[in-house]
């Protein structure tokens, strides 16, 4: 560790291998400042990273990092409930194949060096306290999460046209995301990637293209698509999105996916109409004091690709998530 007080300026530590972390704070807490900026050094230090803001379950968060095919998840939590928040996330990645990512947060004084260590114990990479903050600085924890998580996750993609065909037909979408991480990175032959374009090339599938500059509606308007479609169709129809996103010149670094604007895919449920939602807030008023309104998780995996300067990552939503 660096201690601060010696006043050296910390080195980026630039990633040999992309990269790509996911970051939220945790539910039910709104405390969104330090996630913001820690985002922003991950992505200044040359770090991929999928934001999907505050107030996130452990659900929407395993959700993502699964469908990007992360090296990493970043959590700042400050509303208590750390211990079970980050063990549930642990045994959720565990449970959905995820075991290889990373799990790191920090909480200030929130959490306590007991927890830490407990939660160390229980799978957790890295929680880090005050005292690293004080010893390490902003970028030195950056540093070591990305030193932590660099590594080429392609090498694990099924290599042969045969395997990544039967990985695609299973519907899983953990493979799925690895295989898109193989083409992306060039580590599938060319003879698997030209047999797969040919067999894409009988599946007629509709496609809208939609492009726009920075700020001009078009996660918005990608949002309200897709929940005209939920809601006409009750979830009966695939639909992927894919955002293209552009990483930085300098760093490397990306902001990718629009999470947070196109929400729509979120829900398990079609979004709701406002006479439906009426109609919830009637049933909700006759419940019993004990009842509890269950949390909505991401139902969005994700696909990407890469031109020159450029990321991309998918989400779909059907209803059999």
């Amino acid at each position: 560790m660096t201690d601060l007080s010696e006043g050296q300026q910390l080195a980026v530590q630039k990633p040999k291998n992309r990269v790509r972390f996911v970051t939220a704070a945790s539910l039910f807490d709104g405390h969104d400042a330090s996630i913001n900026i820690m985002r922003r050094i991950l992505q200044a230090t040359g770090a991929e990273v999928i934001h999907l803001g505050h107030n996130r379950s452990v659900e929407e968060i395993v959700t993502a990092a699964l469908q990007e095919d992360a090296h990493g998840i970043a959590v700042s939590s400050y509303q208590g409930g750390h211990v079970e928040f980050f063990k549930y996330m642990i045994d959720l990645l565990r449970g959905r194949g995820g075991e290889d990512i990373q799990v790191f947060g920090g909480g200030g004084g929130v959490i306590v060096p007991a927890e830490i260590r407990e939660l160390h114990a229980y799978g957790v990479a890295h929680l880090y306290s005050v005292e690293d903050g004080q010893k390490m600085g902003l970028q030195g924890m950056i540093n070591d999460m990305v030193r932590r998580c660099d590594a080429d996750l392609s090498r694990a993609a099924p290599q042969d046209t045969a395997a990544v065909l039967d990985a695609l037909r299973s519907g899983d979408r953990r493979r799925l995301a690895r295989i898109i991480t193989a083409l992306e990175n060039g580590a599938l032959s060319e003879a698997v990637r030209s047999d797969m374009r040919q067999r894409a090339a009988g599946v007629a599938v509709p496609t809208l293209g939609i492009t726009g500059t920075g700020g001009s509606g078009k996660s918005s308007l990608t949002d309200e698509l897709i929940r005209r479609f939920r809601l006409d169709q009750a979830d009966a129809l695939a639909i992927a999105v894919i955002a293209v996103d552009p990483s930085r010149r300098k760093s490397g670094g990306a902001l990718l996916g629009d999470r947070i604007r196109i929400a729509s895919t979120c829900a398990r449920s079609p979004p709701a109409t406002p006479a439906r939602r009426s109609r919830q807030r009637c049933r909700k008023r006759s419940r019993p004091a004990s009842w509890r309104a269950s949390i909505w998780s991401s139902s969005k995996p994700r696909a990407s690709a890469r031109a020159v300067r450029r990321s991309c990552r998918t989400w779909m939503s059907r209803s059999t998530s």
